[in-house]
């Protein structure tokens, strides 16, 4: 139109209509289903599972942890960067749509990160910075490729997810000179569907998610809505936390104002900072078991 060539916006017609988008609702895996996946997977590679179902990360953001991202002192994982191709070639990126975020590192994932780095020492990886001519960063690496490098996505989902998938039983076991069958939905991102379910089944709401998922508005947890969580309210993240009696939202609201005046008589300093209830929840839930054994959220010693 600016250069004269049409007198009028064709896509201004009445009848030039928008694209309709489907709306799936999500189903997302059962707390079994991860552990299960979680069993099935190479040792190397099972930490993976407690970073996705346990904090909410995607694939590329699990892939470039970096031994820096980490605060074991605070509880606190920065997601910073991912591991993405570009141009076919890997590259160190920051997070899908520019957004750095901090989510919660909750005790059993931050314990299953220690075992990872004890068991499989970080690797110093040096690749370009967001395009594949970009300037060369060096990131030291929690999860690696056997022989030390970094890890290609397309190699572990198809040596490593699906068939873990197939053992776990989430996908069939394909014949003799078959490949396997797995769907979109059963990708790695299945973990964030878990956690953000969970969240949810636990009482979050959807607005506070957000952030912590990065999810753009609401687009993220519309799909997986409270409720929708195969095992109910309340359902542990962790094989290491019971299966939680179905508290009432009064039995809730006892819980979260007892944890407040718990932090604030024990931990004066965390209470200090300036985080949400939730992150506080999760940074004293093993400190509030062992003082009050009849909450709802028993944890296993």
């Amino acid at each position: 139109m600016d250069d004269g060539y049409l007198a009028r916006n064709p896509c201004a017609a009445r009848s030039v209509r928008p694209p309709t988008v489907e709306v799936r609702r999500i189903t997302p895996w059962r707390a079994e289903q991860v552990f299960a996946m979680r069993a099935a997977l190479p040792e190397r590679y099972r930490a993976m599972v407690d970073v996705g179902a346990g904090c909410g990360l995607r694939q590329g953001e699990i892939l470039g942890l970096a031994v820096d991202a980490i605060d074991f002192e605070t509880d606190t994982l920065h997601v910073v960067q991912q591991l993405k191709l570009s141009r076919s070639k890997p590259v160190f990126a920051p997070p899908k749509g520019g957004k750095l975020r901090d989510v919660p590192l909750p005790r059993p994932v931050a314990d299953a990160l220690r075992a990872h780095m004890r068991r499989f020492p970080p690797v110093n990886i040096t690749l370009p910075w967001k395009t594949a001519n970009g300037q060369l960063v060096t990131k030291r690496l929690i999860f690696t490729a056997p022989m030390g490098g970094h890890i290609w996505r397309n190699t572990l989902n198809e040596d490593a997810w699906k068939p873990a998938l197939a053992a776990a039983g989430v996908i069939p076991t394909p014949g003799r000179g078959e490949s396997y069958k797995a769907s979109r939905e059963d990708g790695m991102h299945a973990l964030r569907h878990f956690y953000a379910s969970v969240l949810l089944d636990a009482g979050e709401s959807v607005k506070a998610l957000g952030p912590r998922a990065d999810a753009p508005g609401v687009r993220a947890p519309d799909a997986v809505q409270p409720g929708a969580h195969p095992q109910g309210r309340g359902h542990s993240l962790h094989p290491t936390v019971t299966q939680p009696a179905t508290p009432s939202k009064h039995k809730r609201n006892l819980l979260r104002t007892t944890i407040r005046e718990h932090i604030a008589n024990h931990y004066p300093r965390i209470y200090r900072r300036p985080l949400s209830a939730n992150i506080l929840r999760t940074t004293i839930r093993e400190s509030i078991a062992d003082h009050y054994p009849e909450n709802p959220y028993r944890l296993r010693a």
